[in-house]
């Protein structure tokens, strides 16, 4: 099971999504709009989407960064573990409420502004 979650599956998953972005252009492709319907809209929902991406963009810079500097540089910095357990959970609850926040604020608009 391990090697179907972590071998099989995210081939499977991006092959999907790549296939069907294909399909989907190539029998929709007028369907496909670059412009969006909340661009310069209002400051509210420019304020979410910046929310979303920062926060988003962050996350993942966050794990890629978190995950694969090796603890020999965190302690060449004089940071302890904890320091940088610590570090992980303050960064994880800023960005990851702005993510939330920015989705939430994204999602009540596409919920209840028809296009």
């Amino acid at each position: 099971m391990n090697d179907f979650i972590f071998g099989v599956y995210p081939y499977l998953a991006g092959t999907i999504f790549l296939v069907g972005s294909w399909i989907r252009f190539d029998r929709e492709q007028y369907t496909w709009k670059a412009d969006s319907s909340q661009f310069l809209n209002n400051d509210k929902m420019r304020l979410a989407s910046n929310l979303f991406h920062i926060g988003i963009i962050a996350i993942f810079f966050g794990h890629l960064f978190g995950m694969l500097t090796p603890n020999s540089v965190f302690h060449a910095f004089g940071i302890s573990d904890v320091g940088h357990q610590k570090i992980a959970i303050v960064a994880g609850i800023v960005f990851g409420g702005m993510c939330l926040a920015g989705a939430i604020m994204l999602i009540m608009r596409r919920l209840k502004d028809p296009r």
